[in-house]
C-alpha cells in the first residue's frame, strides 16, 4: 500500500473494549474480528465504534470488555446488500493497537482524530435543523490502493456547513473531525419502528485543495496533471 495512501485517511480512537470480538472474514490464513469500542466526548455523552482487528495484532480468543485501549488505522466502507437495497457499513481497519493505562495522558486529550483527503462524491446537502442549527451532509470518496475507495459519510456545522453546501462534485477536500455513533429509528412497516445506530463524521475543520477531479475508474477518483 503507498504511503499516499495511507496517509489519505488516517484514525487515532482511545476507549474501552464494549463487545467480544466477533469473527468477520479471513484472507489467506488472517482472520478479521469486528468489536465495539466505547469512546468518551467531551460531554459525558460517547460515541460507540466498531473496530475491525486481525487475529496478527491482538489475542481475539479472549475477553476484553472492560480494558482500555488506543488503536490506529483507517475508517472503511463497503456495500453490504440487503433483500433489495445496498448498505453501507463502516468501521476502523485496525493497523496499531495497544492497551493503555486509565490515566494515561494521550487518551484523554485525543481520544478520537480522524483526517480524511477525498473527493466529494454527491452534492451536498445544506439544510437547517428544527433547533435553528445549521448542517451539511457530504458524502467523501476517498482513495485506497487496489483500485478501491472509502465512502465516508461527514456532518458539517454552522460556518463549514455554509461552506461545504457550495461545494460541487469533485472537488478536493480535506477534513479534520471525529467519528461518531448515531441512533436512529427506522420504520418497517405501519406497525414496527426499529432502532438503528449511523456512523459518520463530525467535521471540526474543512479545506478545499482542488475543484476538479478525473475519474480513473468506477472506485478511483484523481487530480488532472
Amino acid at each position: 500500500m503507498t504511503e499516499k495512501t495511507l496517509n489519505n485517511n488516517q484514525v487515532v480512537v482511545a476507549g474501552e473494549i464494549a463487545s467480544e470480538f466477533v469473527f468477520s472474514h479471513e484472507i489467506f490464513g488472517e482472520g478479521f474480528y469486528m468489536v465495539d469500542l466505547i469512546v468518551s466526548r467531551l460531554s459525558d455523552a460517547y460515541d460507540t465504534i466498531p473496530l475491525m482487528v486481525s487475529d496478527r495484532l491482538f489475542d481475539v480468543n479472549e475477553s476484553h470488555i472492560g480494558e482500555r485501549i488506543m488503536a490506529k488505522g483507517q475508517f472503511r466502507s463497503y456495500n453490504k446488500h440487503e433483500e433489495t437495497r445496498n448498505r453501507l457499513i463502516l468501521s476502523v481497519f485496525v493497523r496499531e493497537i495497544e492497551t493503555i493505562d486509565e490515566d494515561d495522558a494521550e487518551e484523554e486529550n485525543r481520544p478520537n482524530q480522524i483526517y480524511l483527503d477525498g473527493y466529494i462524491c454527491k452534492a451536498p446537502v445544506y439544510r437547517m435543523t428544527p433547533l435553528g442549527r445549521e448542517i451539511a451532509d457530504v458524502l467523501l470518496a476517498v482513495n485506497r490502493a487496489y483500485g478501491k475507495s472509502d465512502y465516508i459519510p461527514c456532518i458539517c456545522w454552522g460556518r463549514n456547513a455554509r461552506f461545504a453546501g457550495k461545494l460541487q462534485v469533485g472537488e478536493h477536500v480535506a477534513i479534520w473531525g471525529r467519528i461518531q455513533s448515531r441512533e436512529y429509528q427506522k420504520r418497517i412497516d405501519n406497525d414496527q419502528v426499529i432502532s438503528k445506530v449511523a456512523y459518520e463524521v463530525s467535521v471540526s475543520k474543512m479545506e478545499c485543495l482542488a475543484q476538479h477531479f478525473i475519474r480513473r475508474g468506477p472506485r478511483q477518483w484523481e487530480e488532472p496533471l
